[in-house]
Protein backbone atom coordinates (compact mmCIF):
# COMPACT_ATOMS: atom_id res chain seq x y z
CA UNK A 1 0.00 0.00 0.00
CA UNK A 2 1.12 3.52 -0.78
CA UNK A 3 0.27 6.94 0.60
CA UNK A 4 -0.89 8.96 -2.44
CA UNK A 5 -1.53 12.70 -2.41
CA UNK A 6 -4.92 13.24 -4.14
CA UNK A 7 -5.46 17.01 -3.84
CA UNK A 8 -2.21 18.85 -3.09
CA UNK A 9 -3.75 22.34 -3.43
CA UNK A 10 -6.50 21.74 -0.84
CA UNK A 11 -6.09 23.04 2.68
CA UNK A 12 -5.13 20.65 4.31
CA UNK A 13 -3.74 18.44 1.48
CA UNK A 14 -5.79 15.27 0.89
CA UNK A 15 -3.98 11.91 0.91
CA UNK A 16 -5.21 8.35 0.45
CA UNK A 17 -3.82 4.91 1.18
CA UNK A 18 -4.04 2.70 -1.92
CA UNK A 19 -2.14 0.32 -4.15
CA UNK A 20 -0.66 2.88 -6.56
CA UNK A 21 0.43 0.32 -9.19
CA UNK A 22 -3.09 -1.11 -9.36
CA UNK A 23 -4.54 2.43 -9.58
CA UNK A 24 -2.26 3.34 -12.51
CA UNK A 25 -3.14 0.06 -14.27
CA UNK A 26 -6.91 0.67 -13.92
CA UNK A 27 -6.47 4.27 -15.09
CA UNK A 28 -4.61 3.14 -18.23
CA UNK A 29 -7.38 0.59 -18.95
CA UNK A 30 -10.03 3.34 -18.67
CA UNK A 31 -8.05 5.59 -21.00
CA UNK A 32 -7.66 2.76 -23.52
CA UNK A 33 -11.41 2.02 -23.55
CA UNK A 34 -12.20 5.73 -23.89
CA UNK A 35 -9.89 5.98 -26.93
CA UNK A 36 -11.52 2.93 -28.52
CA UNK A 37 -15.00 4.45 -28.32
CA UNK A 38 -13.85 7.86 -29.52
CA UNK A 39 -14.84 8.60 -33.09
CA UNK A 40 -11.83 9.92 -34.96
CA UNK A 41 -12.85 11.87 -38.05
CA UNK A 42 -10.65 11.35 -41.05
CA UNK A 43 -9.43 14.00 -43.44
CA UNK A 44 -10.97 13.69 -46.89
CA UNK A 45 -9.63 15.73 -49.81
CA UNK A 46 -11.54 16.96 -52.83
CA UNK A 47 -9.47 18.35 -55.68
CA UNK A 48 -10.76 20.95 -58.10
CA UNK A 49 -9.49 23.07 -60.97
CA UNK A 50 -10.52 26.67 -61.77
CA UNK A 51 -12.21 25.51 -64.98
CA UNK A 52 -14.31 22.80 -63.29
CA UNK A 53 -17.80 22.83 -64.80
CA UNK A 54 -20.96 23.63 -62.85
CA UNK A 55 -22.27 20.04 -62.87
CA UNK A 56 -18.93 18.58 -61.81
CA UNK A 57 -18.67 21.17 -59.05
CA UNK A 58 -22.15 20.23 -57.77
CA UNK A 59 -21.15 16.56 -57.82
CA UNK A 60 -18.02 17.25 -55.78
CA UNK A 61 -19.93 19.47 -53.34
CA UNK A 62 -22.41 16.61 -52.78
CA UNK A 63 -19.47 14.31 -51.98
CA UNK A 64 -18.15 16.90 -49.51
CA UNK A 65 -21.59 17.10 -47.88
CA UNK A 66 -21.64 13.31 -47.49
CA UNK A 67 -18.17 13.33 -45.92
CA UNK A 68 -19.17 16.11 -43.53
CA UNK A 69 -22.39 14.34 -42.51
CA UNK A 70 -20.28 11.26 -41.72
CA UNK A 71 -18.22 13.39 -39.32
CA UNK A 72 -15.07 13.77 -41.42
CA UNK A 73 -13.03 16.90 -42.07
CA UNK A 74 -12.79 17.95 -45.72
CA UNK A 75 -9.90 19.66 -47.49
CA UNK A 76 -11.04 21.45 -50.63
CA UNK A 77 -8.05 22.16 -52.86
CA UNK A 78 -8.05 23.98 -56.17
CA UNK A 79 -4.93 23.42 -58.26
CA UNK A 80 -3.66 26.01 -60.72
CA UNK A 81 -1.44 25.18 -63.67
CA UNK A 82 0.54 27.50 -65.92
CA UNK A 83 -1.48 30.49 -67.03
CA UNK A 84 -4.27 29.73 -64.55
CA UNK A 85 -2.11 31.34 -61.85
CA UNK A 86 -3.03 34.73 -63.37
CA UNK A 87 -6.72 34.05 -62.61
CA UNK A 88 -6.58 33.24 -58.91
CA UNK A 89 -9.61 35.44 -58.32
CA UNK A 90 -11.73 32.84 -60.14
CA UNK A 91 -10.51 30.25 -57.63
CA UNK A 92 -11.45 32.44 -54.66
CA UNK A 93 -14.91 32.98 -56.16
CA UNK A 94 -15.33 29.22 -56.57
CA UNK A 95 -14.33 28.61 -52.96
CA UNK A 96 -16.81 31.28 -51.79
CA UNK A 97 -19.53 29.49 -53.77
CA UNK A 98 -18.60 26.17 -52.13
CA UNK A 99 -18.71 27.75 -48.65
CA UNK A 100 -22.16 29.17 -49.40
CA UNK A 101 -23.50 25.79 -50.53
CA UNK A 102 -22.21 23.76 -47.55
CA UNK A 103 -22.77 26.30 -44.78
CA UNK A 104 -25.76 24.35 -43.40
CA UNK A 105 -23.61 21.27 -42.59
CA UNK A 106 -20.11 22.73 -42.30
CA UNK A 107 -18.09 25.57 -40.96
CA UNK A 108 -14.78 26.83 -42.29
CA UNK A 109 -11.86 25.75 -40.10
CA UNK A 110 -9.14 27.31 -42.28
CA UNK A 111 -10.24 29.92 -44.84
CA UNK A 112 -9.05 29.62 -48.46
CA UNK A 113 -5.36 30.43 -48.79
CA UNK A 114 -2.66 29.80 -51.34
CA UNK A 115 -0.21 26.97 -50.65
CA UNK A 116 2.19 27.17 -53.58
CA UNK A 117 0.13 26.53 -56.73
CA UNK A 118 -2.84 25.27 -54.75
CA UNK A 119 -5.70 27.19 -53.12
CA UNK A 120 -6.82 25.17 -50.09
CA UNK A 121 -9.40 25.43 -47.31
CA UNK A 122 -10.53 23.07 -44.56
CA UNK A 123 -14.15 22.40 -43.62
CA UNK A 124 -15.35 20.72 -40.44
CA UNK A 125 -18.84 19.45 -39.60
CA UNK A 126 -21.02 21.79 -37.58
CA UNK A 127 -21.52 20.75 -33.98
CA UNK A 128 -24.53 18.48 -33.60
CA UNK A 129 -24.92 17.85 -37.35
CA UNK A 130 -22.84 14.67 -37.69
Amino acid sequence: MDLVEIAPTAAPPVCRIMDYGKYKYEQSKKDHVARQHQKGGQLKEIKLRPATGAHDLEFKINHARDFLKAGNRVKMSMMFRGREMAFQQRGHEGMAQIIKQVQDVAQVEVPPRMEGRCLAMFLVPKAGKS
